[in-house]
């Protein structure tokens, strides 16, 4: 009776509904009472006091009735994005619901793949993440060489990335022992290799660790076969291990010519070409373009695939080049190397950054030889590239870095707004998706509005300090001037300082409720 009893709440929106179902009941009712005590018909006034009010309520009925359902699917949504404690078993039986996501494989390999994961994962769950084994012929950890185990790493941080709760899996799945005969063994070695024992296939175990680690989609290693990335310059060097391929452009002075697999007829593990040729959005991208991204396209079939899905493509760009791979690169640079080794079109859209970045943080990159991406758009619309441009560049920890937030946000629109284009609003699949990104929009306008009003307040009292402190030492005189860095950035500056404080406080409001 507890659970019943929400439905009634204010917050629930749901009384509405209700009225006027009964309203559309009552009206359906009292035309159908008229044709049963009504003897005879004589005029056009009396069949439309029948008519009437029997097709007025049952319209009304059946709108309420849609309208309930929708708002169901809503408090599911808020609920579990908001992770409080409304009982949503109260409120829709049916948690298969979530599946109903749209189906997006990621295909890269990395931090790049890692952030995308960590936007998506909050939108649909039905994700897969196609992830490049590239470490082959590295020296093998004391774990990896003890287990008789695959290069899993980037596998690793894919799952770490679709977990609930990162922090945790995390710190779990890269435990390493200090003592007694599991030492120098990582946790996350240990089980893998169990769950490869267990199953068989080194591909189901990961499908399988999915479900018990209960994790937002799946991750998939793009091939089980033992691969090497090799790179050969313009010069006619050839590079046989991936990790040296930068340093040695940059000893040549020159530039990758093309990158290839040894042996050059890899074949896609179980599942990829499927997922890949089933998904609704396929993601190539963010990450270093010649050893995370390009060696996934190169594996037998996958780059036909991806041309043969009836999906929608995209490509995220970097926001900075990559030392010894992609130096002074445009966005287009990026996608024609991409079209060059795969021999394919295989992107639609691309996302670019259009956002200002502080110059600080840029003189910082330039210093390691990294620039920013330029968005070329003209070029791109020459190659028949779309071009999206967001503000996808923050800075974190000093770093600048992709907005997980604003690219899946930016896809999810993207998707939406394909199945309204297709009039399929009326699905489970548009109706969940809806309801997420208005829920999205709903707190960026709060923590806005915060931020605002916090930093109004702060700036008051600094403003405050500094009259006082002028009029105190420095009657008559000029106060000292700002640099024109300080003047422009001072907005911006500010903005990173305490974005994410006030995100995180907000967030931790909402939870609270």
């Amino acid at each position: 009776m507890k659970g019943f009893f929400k439905w009634f709440k204010g917050s629930t929106r749901i009384k509405r509904w209700m009225f006027m179902i009964i309203v559309g009941i009552a009206l359906a009712c009292f035309g159908f009472s008229k044709v049963l005590t009504t003897t005879e018909i004589s005029s056009i006034g009396q069949i439309i006091e029948i008519v009437i009010p029997f097709v007025i309520g049952f319209i009304l009925v059946v709108l309420g009735l849609v309208f309930i359902q929708k708002r169901t699917l809503e408090l599911v949504i808020e609920a579990n994005q908001r992770n409080n404690d409304i009982n949503i078993n109260s409120l829709i039986f049916n948690k298969n619901v979530y599946e109903k996501g749209p189906k997006v494989v990621v295909i890269g390999g990395g931090s790049g793949l890692n952030t995308v994961l960590r936007g998506l994962k909050k939108y649909t769950n039905n994700i897969t993440a196609v992830v490049t084994v590239s470490d082959y012929g590295e020296i093998a950890t004391t774990s990896r060489r003890e287990l008789d185990l695959k290069p899993i790493e980037d596998i690793k941080t894919s799952m770490i990335s679709l977990s609930n709760h990162e922090e945790h899996m995390n710190a779990l799945l890269n435990y390493t022992f200090e003592s007694g005969k599991l030492a120098n063994l990582s946790f996350g070695d240990i089980y893998l290799s169990a769950m490869q024992n267990i199953y068989g296939d080194f591909t189901n175990s990961i499908e399988k660790t999915s479900k018990v680690l209960r994790m937002v989609g799946k991750v998939l290693p793009v091939t089980l076969d033992e691969m090497q990335i090799c790179a050969e310059l313009k010069d006619g060097t050839v590079v046989k291990e991936k990790d040296k391929i930068s340093e040695t452009v940059y000893e040549k002075i020159t530039k990758i010519e093309r990158i290839y697999l040894t042996p050059s007829n890899c074949r896609p593990a179980h599942g990829v070409l499927e997922a890949i040729l089933d998904a609704d959005a396929i993601i190539i991208g963010p990450g270093n373009l010649y050893t995370n991204v390009i060696p996934n396209l190169l594996i037998k079939g996958v780059a036909k695939a991806i041309k043969d899905s009836k999906a929608i493509r995209f490509y995220i760009s970097n926001v900075m080049t990559e030392p010894g791979q992609t130096d002074n690169y445009s966005v287009s640079d990026h996608i024609a190397a991409i079209t060059e080794h795969t021999r394919e079109n295989i992107i639609d859209y691309c996302i670019g950054n259009s956002g200002e970045i502080v110059p600080e943080y840029v003189r910082k990159y330039n210093k390691e030889g990294s620039d920013v991406v330029d968005v070329d758009t003209n070029k791109l619309k020459e190659i028949g590239v779309k071009v999206i441009k967001k503000d996808i560049a923050k800075i974190e920890n000093g770093y600048i870095r992709h907005n997980t937030e604003e690219i899946a946000k930016t896809i999810m629109e993207f998707i939406c707004n394909d199945l309204k284009f297709k009039n399929k609003q009326t699905e489970t699949q548009y109706t969940l998706l809806n309801s997420r990104l208005k829920y999205k929009k709903k707190l960026e306008r709060k923590i806005r509005k915060n931020s605002m009003s916090e930093n109004k307040g702060r700036n008051k009292f600094i403003d405050t300090i500094l009259e006082k402190i002028n009029s105190k030492n420095n009657v008559g005189k000029r106060a000292k001037k700002t640099s024109k860095f300080q003047d422009k950035y001072r907005e911006r500056i500010d903005s990173i300082r305490h974005e994410e404080v006030i995100r995180k406080k907000y967030e931790d409001q909402i939870n609270n409720k």
